[in-house]
């Protein structure tokens, strides 16, 4: 009898080099700049390989931003699982962006939408769902633990917080170098955040703020 050797599926490991690798030049390159020569020479594989896998550069930018999304959803669970209270919760989840972001020049979902608008639709089609259902959540949790008021309308403040913060990443009038655009992010949530919040939850913010300008 042969030994039993657990199943390998080399296809499936190389996909998901091709889309780590894709994912991580896009964000910090710019989906426009990398060629799929680019993805290939760094992963040291002929272009041929990546598109055994992926069609076109259309279909691999559509996966590997939604592997993206993935990771950053994952985290964020990762970071409601943790117990913090709603406010600490926020700027955890905020830094997750911060960290995965930091070597992007050009904000990711600006590039996205100019240059691939159909990918960047379905993206901010689920992102919705995702952004609505993990706010109404911290909103919820955020009343229970007395530092967002009793009286907010929980519906209208999502949408109000939906429409601040995709804003920036839509606007002109902000820039879109990422560095800029993630100080903005962090203005729109202490924004947000005193909008909302009791004299319990803005002793909480102030307390957070001085921790991010601490290791800014």
């Amino acid at each position: 009898m042969f030994p039993k050797f657990p199943f390998v599926d080399l296809q499936r490991i190389m996909r998901d080099k091709i889309l780590e690798k894709s994912g991580e030049m896009f964000l910090n390159l710019g989906f426009k700049s990398v060629t799929m020569d680019d993805i290939a020479r760094e992963l040291g594989i002929s272009k041929k390989t990546i598109y055994k896998y992926f069609p076109n550069k259309v279909g691999l930018v559509g996966a590997s931003t939604e592997a993206v999304q993935e990771a950053i959803d994952a985290a964020i669970l990762f970071i409601k699982g943790q117990k913090h209270n709603a406010i600490a919760e926020e700027f955890a989840v905020k830094a997750i962006f911060k960290e995965m972001f930091k070597n992007a020049k050009t904000s990711p979902m600006y590039q996205l939408k100019k240059y691939y608008p159909e990918t960047y639709a379905e993206l901010m089609e689920r992102e919705a769902c995702m952004f609505r259902d993990c706010n109404v959540d911290n909103l919820t949790k955020g009343i229970e633990q007395g530092l967002y008021r009793e009286n907010i309308k929980i519906d209208l403040i999502v949408n109000f917080y939906f429409t601040l913060i995709f804003g920036v990443f839509e606007s002109d009038l902000y820039g879109h170098e990422m560095k800029e655009v993630m100080k903005i992010e962090y203005e729109v949530l202490e924004y947000h955040i005193r909008a909302i919040a009791t004299e319990k939850g803005i002793v909480e913010l102030e307390k957070q703020l001085k921790i991010i300008n601490k290791n800014h």
